[in-house]
This record gives structure tokens, C-alpha cells and sequence, in this order.
């Protein structure tokens, strides 16, 4: 995870080399725990999900929060809920992006849930665990290094293309899917997480 990644001045993030935002889902709810100066945030917005990360870009800022990045090869035990008297939604756990001269001690797991309230989400659902299974399946056959020293960047190299194309598009399910990139600057792309001070001046 990283607090508050770079974003267009639309709220599109601004993307990583090779990296491929999938769809775009309106209308959601996001909380997230363990936010530094806030602690436990709820807020409103946008899911983007792209062949790396998922990210969230909130309507309105929460103090210093106003959006959230998730590698999707820092996500485990996600799961769907469908609770009888609530909105779908997906919750799970995310590990932090620690700088390299960080101590990993330093950082905790957040835990996120990501709430449907308008609309269905018979689209977003599958492509997210059909995309994050894709991942980690890749990420098993090139590379057996233990999950704290995992490349998030590395996630750009499946193979995403094949997935698309069978897609199913539920009606009921206001997400948007980006049949070409949706961003207008596509010269500007992120190396690395960790900002240069000239992506920090952005």
C-alpha cells in the first residue's frame, strides 16, 4: 500500500511503466485502517484497477487522505461478502510499500473493505480475483523470494490481454472497462514507488 500516490489532475493515478488500468468503478465506499494521522478512514469514490495495483481516489479528502494505492501482489485473504442486510463488498488485507531505508518493523497491514453501494458488481468482482489469481500465478512461476522483498512492479508482466477479451459485463454493474488507456499523458509513467524529487514537485 501507499498513502495518497500521484494522481492527474482528472484523478486518474498516474501510471507506472507498462502498466494497464483494467476498469474503473464510481460510487463506492472505502475503508481502510492504520492511516497515519487519521487512523480508521471511510470514504467515498472511485476504484481504479489496473495489471498492478488497485486504487482508490476519494470524492472528497478525509484530513490528509485522498487516495490509496494496493499492490495487488501486497493483497491476501480477500474474500467477497454478500451480507444479508448490507451491500456487497470485498474485504481484505494489504501489506505496506516500505521505502528501502525504512525498517519493515515500522509498518503495518492494513486492512481494507471495499463496499458496492450503488449498483451490482457482477463485472468488477470477477475480473479483480480473476486479476489478482493471474498475479500471484505469475509472480509463483518467475519468482520464489519471500513476500516482503516482492517487486509490486513486477505484476505488470502478466499476461492480462487474454482475460479481457472474455470478460463478462454485467448490466446491473455501473463499472467501467478501459478498452484503450484512459490516460491523457501517457508519456509521463512512474519507475518506481518511491517518488524522484522532480515526481515530487508534480
Amino acid at each position: 500500500m501507499a498513502l495518497n500516490p500521484q494522481l492527474y489532475a482528472n484523478g486518474m493515478a498516474v501510471p507506472f511503466e507498462n502498466e494497464l488500468f483494467v476498469l474503473a468503478r464510481d460510487g463506492v465506499e472505502f475503508e481502510v485502517d492504520k492511516i497515519p494521522g487519521c487512523g480508521k478512514v471511510k470514504a467515498k469514490g472511485t476504484i481504479y484497477l489496473s495489471n498492478i495495483r488497485m486504487v482508490f481516489v476519494a470524492s472528497q479528502p478525509v484530513g490528509n487522505f485522498y487516495a490509496f494505492d494496493m499492490p495487488l501482489l501486497f493483497i491476501h485473504e480477500e474474500k467477497f461478502n454478500q451480507p444479508i442486510f448490507h451491500c456487497n463488498n470485498i474485504s481484505g488485507f494489504v501489506e505496506p510499500v516500505v521505502p528501502e531505508t525504512e525498517n519493515r518493523a515500522l509498518y503495518s497491514t492494513h486492512s481494507f473493505k471495499i463496499l458496492f453501494k450503488e449498483g451490482g458488481c457482477g463485472t468488477f468482482v470477477p475480473l479483480f480475483l480473476n486479476l489478482i489469481s493471474a498475479v500471484r500465478q505469475y509472480n509463483q512461476q518467475v519468482n520464489s523470494a519471500p513476500r516482503p522483498s516482492i517487486d509490486p512492479l513486477q505484476a505488470a508482466r502478466t499476461p492480462v490481454d487474454e482475460m479481457m477479451r472474455h470478460a463478462y459485463v454485467d448490466p446491473n454493474d455501473p463499472t467501467r472497462i478501459f478498452l484503450q488507456q484512459p490516460t491523457p499523458q501517457s508519456e509521463l509513467r512512474r519507475r518506481t514507488y518511491q517518488p524522484s524529487s522532480a515526481e515530487r514537485t508534480m
